[in-house]
């Protein structure tokens, strides 16, 4: 006897599975419909169905990826690339890192502008900040020079410059940083910060895009590095793992919001060493040449050339 085929037959408690399904995905995709409703009209945002706001963390995080590449392009470029292409490399590159930082530039220009210029007129503002940016990264490559070595000459364990450049978390995250902070620096702080949280989560190393780093900077080891964003650091000092250079309070408004831009971090000043675990915090300057041993927590200024241990605080 023949078996009735049962192609094409749906059961019926498959059927009623897809029902289900279905009718739960609708549930879900209204609520959250109205949860962005909510907040936007709780933001003041006008609820159109226009295109993107923000710049785009993914977009970004390849145009980052491009300019390292760009910067250093037999180290931090494609595996197959040569000496002899390496100058269109960089030129290729260069167009398509414009083109599409262009973009997200007008994407956050537009956005802190609620309409009240033509995206015509931020588009121009967009390419001469981008314009800016990269008539500036031979600049920035020589200072990332001076950072490698500083950090090739810190570290006894370092074979050699290219060992530095391409492995050490330090030299990754302070690449991201000074990036990030010609960006910051533009008025750009959306975009800065994408960057500075992409180096973040890859190296543990926390910098804020605001902050202003001097010549010469190395973080050894890195991880647990918090630098606050009006924190001023001078030339040639070092850092070890577990470094807080942070705020020690922050003011209120009248209306009792936190009070943004005002200087709240250490300013650490030329050829200073700060070990491995010391939390450094509130707008005090640590003088020329001092040393910041481990584990010390600091809330006051030091002079010039001061040794600073746990126990000099605890006989202070």
């Amino acid at each position: 006897m023949k078996t009735p085929s049962l192609k094409g037959a749906a059961h019926p408690r498959e059927e009623s599975d897809l029902k289900q399904e279905k009718s739960v995905i609708d549930r879900v995709t209204n609520e959250l419909r109205l949860a962005r409703h909510n907040w936007r009209e709780h933001q003041g945002r006008e609820l159109d169905l226009g295109s993107r706001e923000l710049p785009s963390n993914q977009a970004i995080h390849n145009v980052v990826d491009s300019l390292c590449a760009i910067l250093f392009p037999m180290r931090l470029g494609p595996p197959d690339l040569t000496k002899e292409r390496e100058n269109h490399f960089v030129a290729y590159s260069l167009g398509t890192v414009e083109r599409e930082l262009v973009v997200q530039t007008c994407l956050e220009l537009c956005y802190a502008d609620r309409n009240q210029q033509a995206t015509e007129t931020l588009r121009h503002e967009a390419g001469k900040l981008v314009g800016d940016l990269i008539g500036e990264l031979p600049a920035l490559r020589r200072k990332l020079d001076d950072d490698v070595l500083a950090a090739y000459s810190g570290d006894p364990a370092a074979t050699c410059v290219d060992e530095v450049l391409i492995s050490y978390p330090g030299v990754h995250a302070l690449i991201h940083h000074r990036l990030a902070h010609a960006l910051y620096q533009a008025g750009l702080p959306i975009i800065a910060r994408i960057i500075a949280e992409k180096a973040h989560s890859a190296t543990g190393i926390d910098i804020h895009p605001g902050a202003t780093i001097g010549r010469s900077f190395f973080i050894d080891h890195g991880t647990g590095v918090v630098i606050g964003e009006t924190a001023v650091i001078g030339d040639r000092v070092r850092l070890y793992q577990n470094v807080t250079l942070g705020a020690v309070r922050f003011k209120e408004d009248e209306t009792g919001s936190l009070t943004k831009g005002e200087p709240r971090h250490p300013i650490v000043e030329d050829d200073v060493v700060i070990y491995a675990g010391a939390t450094i915090l509130g707008r005090i300057t640590i003088g020329r040449a001092s040393v910041i041993g481990g584990n010390v927590w600091l809330t006051q200024s030091v002079p010039a050339e001061s040794q600073i241990s746990q126990a000099s605080l605890q006989q202070r």
